[in-house]
């Protein structure tokens, strides 16, 4: 799932872990409306460096808490959501997850989210040979804390009377991420990563706690986001990092794996004037619903698809070492011809790396460019994206 902005709002809310953060040395700093541990205490194996080497080698606990966590239900709900959603959500099988796009009339992209049939299965009674059957659809969809309050009220204004939208505010959410996750939740919860692949979620009951597990994570790294209820989160917390791959890894380490991954940061990458197609997400636009229609923002974006567009979200690979950072001029020659969106260094390639929008011309694999950073002209190269492969667990 994806992260959300960085805007600081005057006042800033606690996370469930928050005292289990700063036990374990985090500095916390204020983002999406949350204190959020940016990183940890060196002495203890802590640093942004250190946590992002961590998961790629092993596997780190992050602590999403600040998402939202809605759950749609009712006969319909499959069928409002498409109202909103350019995805196919109606096909999707229980257990299914699908990466989707809240868009504005104009095909705005209002906020990037995660959409899982979690329809129940009703076991039925053997003794009184009654056969088990699906319950009322239900449909868990996961957005960026910044945006969650926009999400809901847009929500609530568009989806009928017929279905229900509950706002989970009761649970938190971790993400357990890297090569090593599957081994150490394992462990803890035997036969769980079996029985998944990447996007596919299920129910777990850990005690007397009920999980929501779903395959997948926003740094690149196979993984698992677990959905538990907010007074058992600490347990968990404890519990997970008990295993010797499991370190907890902040925000700072959060953001340069997502680079490397190439995956998009709403408020940054994408915002309400970028459209999916400029955005290179049409992938999240459905083959069959392009056709059909029926969701808003699809006439702005069936004029994209058809015409093309004026810009296109890219990758850059800079030389040197200074990181080109939001905000920085693209140039081709003296030309300006685009705009860095989130930038860094790349702690698994040794250099800097870049994503921004520049003018479709320019946005071939291979083209030459430059960057302003700091007053200077720093060499670039467009570059297919991800930086670094990804390693979801997609089964044999």
């Amino acid at each position: 799932m994806s992260d959300d902005t960085g805007d600081t709002p005057e006042t800033t809310e606690m996370l469930p872990l928050d005292a289990w953060h700063r036990q374990k040395g985090a500095r916390m700093v204020p983002f999406a409306g949350y204190q959020m541990p940016i990183q940890y205490n060196k002495e203890q194996g802590g640093g942004i460096v250190a946590e992002h080497d961590w998961t790629r080698d092993q596997a780190g606990l992050f602590d999403v808490s600040h998402m939202g966590q809605l759950m749609v239900t009712g006969e319909n709900a499959a069928a409002e959501l498409e109202k909103l959603l350019p995805g196919a959500i109606a096909s999707l099988k229980p257990g299914r997850v699908r990466y989707s796009l809240l868009l504005n009339d104009e095909g705005g992209i209002l906020d990037d989210l995660m959409v899982t049939n979690a329809t129940p299965w009703i076991k039925g009674d053997e003794e009184a040979g009654t056969e088990g059957h699906w319950g009322e659809p239900a449909y868990y969809v996961v957005v960026n804390g910044a945006m969650k309050w926009d999400d809901i009220a847009h929500l609530r204004e568009h989806l009928s009377d017929d279905v229900t939208l509950t706002h989970m505010d009761d649970q938190a959410l971790i993400a357990l991420q890297g090569p090593k996750a599957a081994t150490a939740l394992g462990r803890v919860m035997r036969g769980v990563p079996d029985d998944l692949v990447f996007m596919q979620s299920t129910l777990y009951q850990f005690g007397e706690w009920p999980l929501r597990i779903t395959r997948a994570g926003y740094t690149g790294e196979d993984g698992f986001e677990i959905s538990v209820p907010a007074e058992f989160v600490e347990s968990l917390a404890n519990r997970l990092c008990a295993e010797i791959e499991v370190r907890p890894a902040g925000l700072g380490a959060r953001d340069s794996l997502r680079l490397e991954a190439g995956l998009p940061l709403y408020g940054h990458d994408l915002t309400a004037d970028i459209d999916p197609v400029t955005a290179d997400l049409t992938f999240a636009l459905t083959k069959t619903r392009r056709e059909s229609g029926g969701w808003m923002g699809h006439s702005a974006c069936a004029v994209k698809l058809a015409d093309g567009c004026a810009d296109k979200r890219v990758g850059l690979v800079l030389e040197g070492r200074l990181p080109a950072r939001e905000g920085a001029v693209i140039y081709h020659g003296e030309d300006a011809v685009g705009r860095v969106t989130s930038g860094g260094f790349s702690p698994t390639l040794g250099h800097p790396i870049a994503m921004g929008y520049v003018m479709s011309d320019h946005a071939g694999e291979g083209t030459e460019l430059t960057v302003e950073v700091r007053n200077k002209r720093l060499p670039a190269k467009v570059a297919k994206l991800p930086f670094v492969p990804h390693r979801y667990h997609r089964g044999n």
